[in-house]
């Protein structure tokens, strides 16, 4: 796995779209990022790095969302410790993801594993031949139920976990 200096290398050697005429250099922005689970994709702007952490890149005058390496993102929205501080993000939440099954789950009257977590209870159930799970925010006194089934109680827990993450993270 490449490293952030072999990046920085590639960016400054012009490789890839970033010595072809008609791509944008500047001015870009970041619409979203995704940990692949191990590098797998080609980074679109150095066509050199191959990338696990996948910085979805914008431009309003280029058709594409090309997916790049954190280097060429921070490069290419001309602001790499933004570029690195979404990719330490999404390092912390993978990790955090992981050890998300193996926290102690208690267990409801009715049998249900629940949980309480970040200021929310959450509880996972059997539901119509899979599982289901509902969040629920009793200070603001709201429930959040899952719109669909989960084929395991892990699945669910997982769904749990992301959604979570969402009404965490920081509004843009």
């Amino acid at each position: 796995m490449g490293t952030h200096e072999d990046e920085e290398k590639l960016v400054a050697s012009g490789r890839g779209k970033w010595s072809v005429a008609g791509v944008p250099h500047k001015g870009w922005q970041c619409v979203d990022i995704e940990d692949l689970g191990e590098p797998q994709v080609q980074c679109e702007m150095c066509e050199s790095q191959t990338i696990r952490y996948v910085h979805y890149m914008e431009h309003p005058k280029y058709e594409e969302v090309l997916e790049v390496g954190c280097v060429c993102a921070g490069n290419m929205e001309g602001d790499l410790v933004a570029a690195k501080h979404r990719e330490t993000t999404m390092k912390s939440t993978s990790s955090k993801r992981k050890r998300w099954l193996t926290r102690k789950w208690k267990v409801s009257a009715k049998g249900n594993p629940w949980l309480r977590a970040d200021g929310y209870r959450i509880t996972v159930y059997e539901r119509a031949g899979g599982w289901a799970a509902t969040v629920s925010d009793d200070e603001k006194d709201k429930v959040f139920h899952s719109r669909r089934n989960y084929k395991t109680e892990e699945l669910a827990k997982l769904w749990v976990f992301d959604y979570i993450t969402k009404l965490l993270a920081p509004k843009a």
